[in-house]
């Protein structure tokens, strides 16, 4: 048996406006995976070599820290972190140094953290 991550799916108001966030953060494209549905936007597929992002829209707003996140690999972190804002999102003010490389806590346009990392060559 066969078994693979085929997508990760996020709760939020605005699954275009997330969609085109998430789409220019991985350079990935959207696709029109749920015809006219305005309640869903998706980055990627399935039959891509890796996970696709589909966006639900949800009637009750975020609450909390989000339990799961997604770790974003950026070979520069000032740029990376550039990029983000330049996109809608925003700097939690949040950074980790780590031996093996530093790390930004991030957030997309409605407020679910992720992270952008930039390892360090050994």
């Amino acid at each position: 048996m066969m078994n693979r991550l085929v997508g990760i799916t996020i709760d939020c108001a605005d699954p275009a406006r997330l969609a085109s966030f998430w789409s220019g953060i991985l350079n990935i494209a959207e696709t029109d995976e749920h015809g006219d549905d305005s309640d869903w936007a998706t980055v990627g597929s399935r039959s891509d070599n890796q996970p696709r992002l589909t966006f639900q829209r949800v009637p009750e707003p975020k609450t909390g820290k989000t339990r799961i996140h997604l770790d974003i690999q950026v070979d520069d972190i000032d740029g990376g972190r550039q990029h983000v804002e330049s996109l809608g999102g925003q700097w939690s003010g949040v950074r980790h140094d780590y031996d093996e490389g530093v790390v930004l806590v991030m957030h997309d346009p409605e407020g679910h953290e992720f992270c952008i990392v930039e390892y360090y060559v050994n």
